[in-house]
């Protein structure tokens, strides 16, 4: 989705919601018996605008960034264990984060390890060679 389609579609989106929000504070809750003053309005649509303001920009920046690697070329690439692999677990190839299994055997965490193969999103992975150093693995 391009910038501009984006924010004209999270625009009115906020109108429609702080539309709903006037609505049931001027309409349905005095129907209750519960009465909120117009500067509690006011409050709350400022701060339902902040939360949108928040909410656009950490959203706009999802969508901007580009994926760092694909998962075919990181087969071979070095990483660490980030949990225990028992087999299934989290390691970090790259600085990212990817669910792995391992290809049989423990992997403790902190553990070197290597890429061996990629099934969908999930790193087949074994331990290090121990000739690897740390320095290899953040060097590619």
């Amino acid at each position: 989705m391009r910038r501009r389609e984006y924010t004209i579609l999270t625009v009115g989106v906020s109108i429609l919601e702080a539309a709903a929000m006037v609505g049931i504070v001027v309409w349905l809750l005095p129907h209750w018996g519960l009465n909120i003053p117009i500067w509690g309005l006011i409050l709350l649509i400022l701060a339902f605008g902040a939360y949108q303001v928040v909410t656009y920009r950490l959203g706009r920046r999802a969508l901007d960034r580009k994926p760092v690697l694909s998962p075919e070329s990181i087969v071979g690439c070095y990483g660490e264990a980030s949990t225990k692999l028992t087999p299934d677990g989290y390691v970090k190839v790259k600085g990212e984060l990817w669910r792995a299994f391992s290809t049989g055997l423990n992997i403790d965490e902190g553990k070197e390890i290597v890429v061996m193969e990629v099934k969908r999103l999930t790193l087949l992975v074994a331990p290090a060679p121990r000739n690897n150093r740390i320095e290899d693995i953040t060097s590619q």
